[in-house]
C-alpha cells in the first residue's frame, strides 16, 4: 500500500477512520516557514460537518504536531501531525463486515488485502483521512500566498443549480476562504434545499467543483509524464468521490473548432497573456502564466439508506442492503477545502523541485 505523494516535498498518510489516530508526515519542507495555527483550525473547520446537509459525525480535530515545528516556525525536519478519533460508532459497521456497499471500496479492499483491512467506517479508505491533509497543507497554502500564489475552490454545480465560473480575480479566492459555503453567487439556500430533499428521500447527490490557481510562474512542469495536468490529476484522483478531472474547457473541446477555442497571445503592460484561457493556463504540460483552472466531478455519496442489491463476499451470495449510520447526503461542500489542500501539496512540490527547498520561505 503506497501512501506517499510528492517528489521532493512529500506527504505520507496513516490511520483509519475508527482507529486511535489519523495523521500525516510532511517531509522536505524548508526551515523558517511560519505556522499559523489559527489558519489550520479555520481550514479544518471548513472540512468539518456544519449543518443538516452533512454527516452527524462531528470530530473536534484537536491535532497534535509531534515534530518539525518550534516556536511557531518549521524547523526543516519532518512535520508529524496526528488527530485523535473520538466520535466513533463502530457497531454501525458490524453488519457490514462482509457486505459490499455499492460504489464503496469494500469488495476491492477485501480482495486486495485478503480480508485484513479495517472495515469500520471505511477504514483507511474513509474521507476522514483527509483531515490531516488539510491541516498540513494549511502551512503550504499560507506560504504560497506570501509568494502571491492563491488557490481557491467553489461549487460550480450541484444538482440543477449552477454557480458562475472563476474570473481570474484574487479577491474571489480570498472571499471564498471567509465563507462556510463555497460559492460565488447567491444560490446557497437553493443548493442546501436540494441536498436536504435528497436526504429526506434516503438518497444523495453529486456535483462539480471548480478550482483556480492564480500567480503560478510560467514554465512550471514538464511535458509527457510530469505535466502539470498529470501531477494534479494523479493527486486529485486520490480523493475518494472524485471521478473526473478536466482542465480549462476540458470536454468542451470535443465539439468545438480551433478557431473558436485557441488562446491567442498578447502583451499587456509588458506581460505575456492570452486573450482567453480555454487551456486552463497550461500548454504542453507547462504553465503559461495564466491562471490554472480545472473542474472535478464529485459522485453522489455512495452511502444511502434506500434498498440496494449487493453481495455478501464471504458467503458468495446475493443480499439486499439499506445502509444505516451517519453519512453525508452530499460531500461536495466539505470536499472543496480538500481539493485546495491537495492542489497546494502538488504546486508546492513542483515549485520546490524547480526552484529549491527554500523557495517557500519568506523573509518576514
Amino acid at each position: 500500500m503506497k501512501n506517499t505523494i510528492g517528489d521532493n516535498l512529500t506527504l505520507t498518510l496513516f490511520g483509519e477512520s475508527h482507529g486511535s489516530y489519523i495523521g500525516a508526515v510532511l517531509d522536505g519542507i524548508s526551515a523558517g516557514i511560519k505556522v499559523d495555527e489559527d489558519f489550520i483550525k479555520a481550514q479544518l473547520s471548513r472540512r468539518r460537518p456544519q449543518s443538516k446537509i452533512e454527516t452527524a459525525r462531528i470530530e473536534e480535530d484537536e491535532y497534535i504536531i509531534a515534530s518539525g515545528v518550534f516556536n511557531g516556525y518549521t524547523t526543516g525536519s519532518p512535520i508529524a501531525l496526528m488527530i485523535p478519533n473520538k466520535n466513533v460508532n463502530s457497531k454501525d459497521y458490524d453488519e457490514l463486515k462482509n457486505v459490499a456497499r455499492p460504489s464503496h471500496a469494500d469488495f476491492a479492499a477485501y480482495i486486495k488485502y485478503h480480508g485484513f483491512a479495517d472495515y469500520r467506517g471505511g477504514g483507511h479508505f474513509s474521507g476522514r483521512i483527509t483531515a490531516p491533509i488539510v491541516a498540513l497543507a494549511s502551512i503550504l497554502i499560507k506560504a504560497l500566498e506570501k509568494k502571491n500564489i492563491y488557490i481557491g475552490t467553489h461549487i460550480l454545480k450541484c444538482g440543477k443549480y449552477q454557480d458562475e465560473a472563476f474570473k481570474g480575480n484574487v479577491q474571489e479566492i480570498k472571499t471564498l476562504k471567509e465563507k462556510t459555503f463555497p460559492i460565488l453567487t447567491a444560490i446557497e439556500e437553493e443548493i442546501k434545499t436540494e441536498i436536504l430533499e435528497c436526504a429526506k428521500n434516503g438518497d444523495s447527490i453529486g456535483g462539480i467543483l471548480q478550482t483556480e490557481i492564480i500567480g503560478l510562474p510560467a514554465g512550471l512542469g514538464d511535458p509527457w509524464f510530469s505535466s502539470v495536468e498529470g501531477k494534479l490529476s494523479n493527486a486529485l484522483f486520490s480523493i475518494g468521490g472524485i471521478k473526473g478531472v478536466e482542465f480549462g474547457l476540458g470536454f468542451g473541446f470535443g465539439d468545438n473548432l480551433g478557431s473558436k477555442c485557441n488562446d491567442e497571445f498578447e502583451v499587456v503592460e509588458g506581460l505575456v497573456k492570452t486573450k482567453t484561457n480555454n487551456n486552463g493556463g497550461i500548454n504542453g504540460g507547462i504553465t503559461n502564466g495564466m491562471p490554472v483552472v480545472f473542474n472535478c466531478a464529485v459522485k453522489p455519496t455512495p452511502s444511502i439508506s434506500l434498498p440496494q442489491n449487493t453481495i455478501d463476499f464471504v458467503k458468495n451470495e446475493n443480499v439486499s442492503l439499506s445502509i444505516k449510520g451517519r453519512h453525508d447526503p452530499a460531500i461536495i461542500r466539505r470536499m472543496a477545502v480538500v481539493v485546495d489542500s491537495i492542489t497546494a501539496l502538488v504546486v508546492a512540490d513542483m515549485l520546490v523541485t524547480k526552484y529549491g527547498v527554500d523557495f517557500l520561505r519568506s523573509e518576514e
